[in-house]
């Protein structure tokens, strides 16, 4: 049995589902979904559960962009699964199957296409995917090992070594708890890097102030002479994972300073002191594209994974129409 509202769902179960699977992330937990619930002026957010004789089985989890614009919105509404759904380790193909299945019903008439950013291996349900009309495309990730201080430092390269250590030396502090004044400062060098060079759509300052109020949500942020100079917004699951969402600096502004990767060690250093084993980084590109974060990603030791994405698209019309103008985009200097 498939249900799509929250009230239909056990939260024990999911509770219990999240502790045991191996496809567990923040973003297909209640505390996810809930957060979500919180911030519907900035998106749509669903949830399906399939059950097997009173027994959870496996959530999805996700939500559906919104834009004020209103041709904006027509021609950009997608959903995002981030992190993949949440399945039982034993679940069947058929109990998989009508999990998708009910999302892509269910969906296909509000959003442009659905696609789930994998961080966990989902290769031997690929024909279940295909089965119900999603794609596979390749997409790298790094996860790194922060299991203890000793095996980050092993693992960092020399060059990210000298990083951290020049910040340091020249005056960076790592923000351990920032003030929502900070975190809205460091919000200005997120925008602009955005506009400037992601040229991707962000979210808008609401969003990361209803973050910074989630119990499994960190900003690492770094100083500089009092000012913010860059920094990380974070979620965890406690004894799992890191994912580092969002990420900026203004490295080189300042010689010898460079916040980004400060801040990214930052969230390495809190995971080993914490029983965190490891920094997921949510995504390195893919394989076809020459992407610079790649390179800046990969130098902190961490294990280059291809789990990539699964893409079902709904009105092929209005998603090609998207991407041309997403090309556009950031062609635009």
């Amino acid at each position: 049995m498939v249900k799509n509202k929250i009230e239909g769902i056990d939260k024990q179960q999911w509770q219990a589902l999240a502790k045991s699977s191996k496809t567990c992330t923040w973003f297909q937990t209640y505390g996810a979904y809930q957060f979500y619930s919180d911030i519907v002026d900035l998106v749509q957010p669903f949830v399906y559960a399939v059950e097997n004789e009173g027994q959870l089985r496996g959530v999805i989890v996700g939500y559906i962009t919104r834009e004020k614009n209103k041709l904006k919105n027509l021609l950009t509404r997608r959903a995002i699964i981030i992190g993949g759904p949440l399945l039982a380790n034993d679940i069947s193909d058929e109990e998989l199957r009508a999990l998708l299945i009910a999302v892509r019903e269910g969906i296909a008439h509000r959003a442009i296409y659905i696609e789930t950013r994998n961080f966990h291996d989902f290769s031997k349900w690929k024909s279940v995917y295909e089965a119900c009309g999603f794609t596979y495309k390749p997409h790298y990730n790094f996860k790194v090992d922060c299991s203890s201080q000793e095996v980050i430092e092993k693992n960092i390269d020399r060059g990210r070594r000298r990083n951290v250590n020049s910040s340091l030396k020249l005056g960076c502090e790592m923000v351990e708890h920032p003030t929502i004044e900070q975190v809205r400062e460091w919000y200005l060098i997120l925008q602009n890097l955005y506009r400037t060079k992601v040229k991707t759509p962000l979210f808008p300052l609401s969003f990361f102030e209803k973050l910074y109020t989630q119990p499994h949500c960190r900003y690492f942020l770094v100083s500089y002479q009092g000012r913010i100079f860059g920094g990380t917004a974070c979620v965890l699951v406690d004894h799992h994972e890191i994912y580092e969402w969002f990420g900026c600096g203004l490295d080189y502004e300042i010689k010898g300073v460079t916040p980004s990767v400060l801040s990214t060690y930052q969230g390495l250093l809190y995971g080993s002191e914490n029983g965190i084993p490891i920094l997921d980084m949510m995504g390195a590109g893919s394989p076809d594209d020459d992407y610079g974060v790649r390179k800046f990603k990969e130098r902190f030791g961490g294990q280059l994974v291809e789990h990539g994405r699964f893409l079902c698209i709904t009105k092929p019309l209005l998603y090609h129409i998207g991407a041309l103008g997403v090309k556009l985009l950031k062609k635009v200097k």
